[in-house]
């Protein structure tokens, strides 16, 4: 039997034009984009339109991802945008073009893979510039000699530039100065190695801004955009990109239940499902209604109703509870209520097997 709901309707139209005024804006800068999938888990029709949009590669964040962008034959080069695990390297020279690095191991391990495979492979090093995720530390100047060393040694693997990240995981924000600093270690590993480097990554949809702004360094030539492409937002700096299309996907979930309860549970209470605690404010009996949803299937706390009136109070694994009390017209078991996913939640319902999809 085929469950139908809940359903993420995308508007492939509105990928396409995002795609699309991303790569003409950025190439006013003289950036390329690498349209970034993994936030709708590499599915076909977000590739595709990608492609058509001008994007000049693809990248994600999985190998199995990258098998199936490169079964697709979009002729477009493919970049995987995690640090390569050591056990899947072999599968990184087969499916990717490029891949991220941070240490010496990892190119190590990706020139013998190329050996053993007949292939050769281009990383891009990446620079923490404090973001605190991955990258070589950008004080620490002995560690771009070291990796300068082991990239010199290589005859398959050959570093093209330096890449940072912002904002993924530390919250901070792209700055000039910070990519004008990207820029000299990057001339710096070109140094080194006697290849400059032909790529400066700045970052993602967060640097957006500094296009904007016109405070784009001019070395910068590349940039990975995902967020931006797909929804129209940069939630690193909590705002709509206003020269995107938002709301091109929306999430549709069937209401199972509906009835007035108190809003303050009763009895002796502990932790809920997920070990939480949750803080309840009494406001009396209230109309609450069930969505066949829940954390199993999406981050509830990314979601924002249509539905002037609905309010998300939370979530099981397959419940979502919602006051609809202030609704004009309540609904009922059966009708299905619209929401609009950030990016967290549109990442967990193109993983979850429960979600239907529907691209038009």
């Amino acid at each position: 039997m085929a469950f139908t709901w809940p359903l993420l309707r995308v508007d492939l139209a509105a990928v396409e034009e995002n795609t699309r005024r991303t790569v003409e804006k950025c190439a006013t800068a003289g950036i390329k984009v690498w349209g970034v999938t993994k936030g709708m888990a590499a599915r076909e029709g977000i590739a595709r339109a990608m492609t058509r949009g001008g994007a000049e590669g693809l990248a994600d964040s999985r190998v199995k991802n990258l098998a199936k962008l490169k079964a697709m034959k979009t002729g477009l080069p493919l970049a995987l945008l995690r640090i390569p695990m050591q056990s899947e390297l072999s599968d990184v020279v087969e499916y990717a073009d490029c891949s991220l690095a941070s240490a010496p191991v990892t190119i190590l391990g990706l020139e013998k893979a190329c050996a053993a495979a007949g292939r050769t492979h281009e990383v891009i090093l990446m620079i923490d510039l404090g973001d605190l995720r991955e990258g070589v530390w950008f004080e620490d100047r002995e560690a771009i000699g070291r990796i300068a060393d082991v990239l010199k040694g290589c005859s398959r693997v050959r570093c093209t530039g330096v890449g940072v990240n912002f904002g993924c995981f530390g919250g901070t924000l792209p700055t000039r100065e910070k990519l004008l600093r990207l820029e000299d270690m990057g001339r710096e590993l070109g140094r080194e190695t006697g290849h400059p480097v032909e790529t400066v990554s700045g970052g993602a949809t967060s640097s957006l801004i500094l296009l904007e702004e016109g405070t784009m360094p001019p070395g910068v030539n590349n940039l990975r955009i995902g967020e931006g492409i797909l929804l129209g937002i940069d939630v690193t700096h909590s705002r709509a990109v206003p020269w995107l299309k938002q709301r091109a996907m929306v999430l549709e979930a069937e209401v199972v239940e509906v009835a007035r309860k108190p809003s303050v549970p009763r009895g002796p209470a502990g932790s809920d499902a997920f070990g939480g605690k949750p803080v309840f404010e009494d406001r009396g009996p209230r109309l609450r209604a069930i969505a066949a949803i829940g954390r199993q299937d999406v981050r509830v706390e990314g979601l924002t109703p249509e539905l002037e009136g609905v309010c998300i109070l939370g979530a099981s694994s397959d419940h979502m509870i919602l006051d609809v009390e202030d609704c004009r017209l309540p609904p009922a078991p059966g009708d299905k209520l619209r929401f609009f996913p950030d990016y967290g939640a549109m990442l967990a319902l193109a993983t979850s097997p429960y979600v239907s999809f529907k691209m038009v």
